[in-house]
């Protein structure tokens, strides 16, 4: 009788995040994106949270030896393909995650830099923004802020104004970053536009329908996304579209659970 043909493992793409007891954002976010769209995500978690579907109500970091045990121990015993990294939590936490993903500069790293978080909670402190842009950037293949965080992220002490979104994502690339995303998700416009940024500039920029409501965890889906996609190899202007897309259709499906935000459905595809 012939032998079964071995599975074909799918991709792994690792995942640095806090946990979310909403199951809207952190490392549920990441888990439901990456699973639906048919990669395995592991996880290291950095910090537990106590939050609805509102606000943050406190928020404790991991020690950091913890998480560097979590994914070491995971990295020696499979190969991972992609890192998402979401919330650091501490400066101490971003140190440890930059000397981990140091150590495998072939494989692809999207940073959600979560400067700021959707409801407006002051999670990031300046120390722990310091750590991100010395450390974490400059690893990154894509970062993926919004406008807000882009700003904390880029803006310098002793302007008098406001530098431009361009010039912003300029100064991330300057820091070592390959390409910057900047979502438009807080902008007053009629449509959400997302642009990507490269060395040489605007790679493309891609508009989208504005969905009525208010969403919790858009941010962690569209990484995690693109992760997901780069990942599996794909090229990065088509993963970043692909991203956008899955995310798109994750909010316009959303459905509220609590009585803040609503939540994306990473699972709209596999649902009736």
């Amino acid at each position: 009788m012939p032998s079964a043909t071995p599975m074909q493992a799918p991709p792994v793409v690792l995942c640095f995040a806090a946990s979310d007891p909403t199951g809207g954002a952190g490392i549920a976010a990441d888990i439901l994106t990456v699973a639906s769209l048919g990669a395995h995500p592991a996880s290291v978690i950095t910090g537990i949270s106590a939050r609805d579907t509102r606000s943050v109500e406190a928020f404790w970091s991991l020690d950091p030896d913890w998480v560097n045990e979590q994914a070491r121990v995971l990295l020696e015993d499979m190969a991972v393909s992609a890192f998402k990294i979401g919330l650091a939590g501490t400066p101490e936490i971003a140190a440890v995650i930059a000397e981990i993903v140091a150590d495998y500069p072939d494989v692809p790293v999207i940073l959600d830099p979560m400067a700021a978080s959707g409801a407006e909670d002051p999670l990031a402190e300046e120390e722990l923004i310091d750590a991100v842009c010395g450390l974490l950037i400059p690893l990154s293949t894509i970062v993926t802020p919004n406008r807000t965080e882009l700003l904390r992220l880029a803006e310098e002490e002793d302007e008098d104004e406001s530098p431009t979104p361009a010039e912003c994502a300029r100064r991330l690339l300057d820091l070592g970053a390959g390409h910057v995303l900047l979502t438009g998700a807080h902008e007053p416009t009629p449509q959400i536009i997302n642009t990507l940024f490269g060395p040489e500039g605007v790679v493309r920029a891609d508009a989208w329908e504005r969905l009525p409501g208010s969403f919790h965890g858009a941010g962690c889906t569209l990484a995690a996304a693109l992760a997901t996609r780069l990942a599996f190899g794909q090229e990065l202007s088509a993963a970043v579209r692909e991203a956008q897309d899955f995310t798109w259709h994750a909010l316009r499906e959303g459905f509220p659970v609590g009585m803040g935000q609503h939540l994306p459905d990473r699972l709209f595809g596999l649902r009736g």
